[in-house]
């Protein structure tokens, strides 16, 4: 198992650590409902230094990026970011993953920790023809989520730059806490707000100090992956390995959206052809109407019954106090306001298909 810069400091914390992704990871430190509801009304940070990040260089970066990802970053301006994904050749997802326009011809793809070296091989592979400039900078920068409502006010005194001005899915290159250079980009994975730190690993310490410095007054605390997981399934966030992964197609998952047929990318005839035709399943999002907790590979039934598909996340949802989650259903079952039915061990729990975010804030 790898450690992030900063693991000796969760230990330290009394932080439960638990092996993520070839990582030991803090899972959480006071307990997930406290550390979930620190981040939907205060301000929290997460470290999850354990995410991939490729730099793709030079006059054919753009072109590498087109060709391997679904969505189109010939859109993105100097600071923007992006979600996408890279689809694989027979209708699945390699991986989810957000791109950077850093410069003019330098763009940062910041991918899932479990899925770097297999990322790293599949872009590579079509790089083969392009000849992009590539980079692995994965184990030499660590990344930072501070995330909350509050998390605009709370480290505003540690950075220059106007932090209210820098909008979703945008970024800025600042001075933030003592370090110039850093990226400060107003993504995350959470849906309260906030700001994801990129640093490189001999400089992380100093930021975190810093952070919890600035935020002290405004009730800052660590946050473990455990609460990093309930946060986003409120938003219905896809999770690669859960409700993604090597046989779902974007189509399928709802990702219609990060999927453009404006340009020519792996199986981009494939999946147009699926979206014409129409899917057969669906990712669809959906709340127990009966108390219970819907798992992972739960079956979902049909009234009589039936299997009709299969729990892909599910949770104890701390802000709603209910069951939800989501799951792949057959098309003709998968309507918003449906019945469905979640095979907990021998009960079947009715639950209503639901349009997503679960929390709405």
């Amino acid at each position: 198992m790898k450690n992030t810069a900063l693991t000796t400091l969760h230990e330290s914390l009394g932080a439960k650590i638990v092996p993520f992704a070839g990582y030991n990871m803090p899972v959480q430190y006071e307990g997930i409902n406290i550390e979930h509801e620190t981040v939907r009304n205060g301000v929290g940070v997460f470290d999850v230094s354990h995410m991939g990040e490729f730099l793709i260089e030079g006059p054919n970066a753009l072109a590498l990026i087109q060709k391997v990802t679904s969505n189109d970053a010939s859109k993105l301006a100097l600071g923007d970011a992006q979600y996408s994904c890279f689809p694989n050749e027979t209708g699945g997802i390699v991986d989810d993953l957000i791109c950077y326009r850093i410069k003019e011809e330098t763009y940062l793809l910041v991918v899932n920790a479990s899925n770097i070296e297999k990322d790293w091989n599949w872009i590579s592979k079509y790089n083969e023809d392009i000849g992009a400039e590539m980079k692995d900078l994965s184990d030499e920068y660590s990344l930072l989520a501070i995330q909350g409502p509050k998390a605009i006010e709370a480290m505003q005194s540690i950075t220059s730059v106007n932090l209210s001005e820098i909008p979703f899915y945008k970024f800025k290159i600042g001075d933030f806490a003592g370090l110039e250079h850093v990226i400060i980009s107003a993504t995350g994975y959470t849906g309260s707000g906030g700001f994801e730190i990129y640093c490189k690993n001999d400089q992380v310490q100093q930021v975190w100090d810093k952070v919890f410095e600035a935020g002290a007054d405004f009730g800052i605390q660590p946050i473990g992956l455990a609460a990093r997981d309930t946060l986003r399934l409120e938003m219905g966030y896809c999770l690669y390995g859960n409700d993604i992964n090597d046989t779902t197609s974007p189509i399928e998952a709802g990702l219609g959206w990060i999927t453009k047929f404006t340009k020519d990318f792996v199986n981009s005839e494939g999946l147009k052809a699926q979206k014409e035709a129409g899917v057969t399943r669906r990712l669809v999002a959906f709340e127990l109407d009966e108390r219970g907790i819907p798992r992972q590979d739960y079956a979902i039934v049909d009234a009589e019954g039936n299997e009709i598909g299969v729990v892909t996340s599910g949770t104890m949802s701390p802000s709603l106090k209910k069951g939800i989650g989501l799951g792949y259903v057959t098309k003709e079952h998968s309507k918003r306001d449906s019945k469905i039915y979640i095979q907990v061990r021998k009960k079947a729990i009715p639950a209503t298909i639901v349009r997503l975010p679960f929390y709405k804030g």
